[in-house]
């Protein structure tokens, strides 16, 4: 279950596309320099839908990642906060998974997995 939903904690760059019993579709877009408060995610599919740098934070730990659009990554349950920090608009689609394939925030989990 997701306790920091991200379209409730960061509602200017998460929408929900579509949802049922099974999954949730997300919208998320921001512009260079943009962050996000933390959130907490499942277990998900993330869609790239343009070119993007990111940071991303949890605790202690960040992991900065560079995508390009068209790729499809794992991103394991977890929870962190974003920065934007390239010169490009980041605009994604997130698959999330309901129930037993939702799975449980991993504290070692932090960003997606190509």
């Amino acid at each position: 279950m997701v306790t920091d939903d991200p379209t409730l904690t960061n509602p200017d760059h998460y929408r929900t596309l579509w949802e049922n019993d099974f999954v949730r579709v997300l919208d998320y877009t921001d512009e260079p320099g943009d962050r996000t408060t933390p959130h907490e995610h499942p277990n998900s599919v993330m869609v790239t839908l343009s070119d993007f740098s990111r940071r991303l934070s949890a605790g202690e730990r960040t992991f900065d990642t560079q995508l390009t659009s068209g790729q499809a990554v794992w991103l394991a349950a977890q929870r962190h906060s974003g920065e934007n920090t390239g010169t490009t608009p980041t605009h994604t689609i997130l698959i999330e998974l309901k129930g037993d394939a939702a799975g449980e925030t991993d504290p070692a989990a932090l960003g997606p997995r190509t």
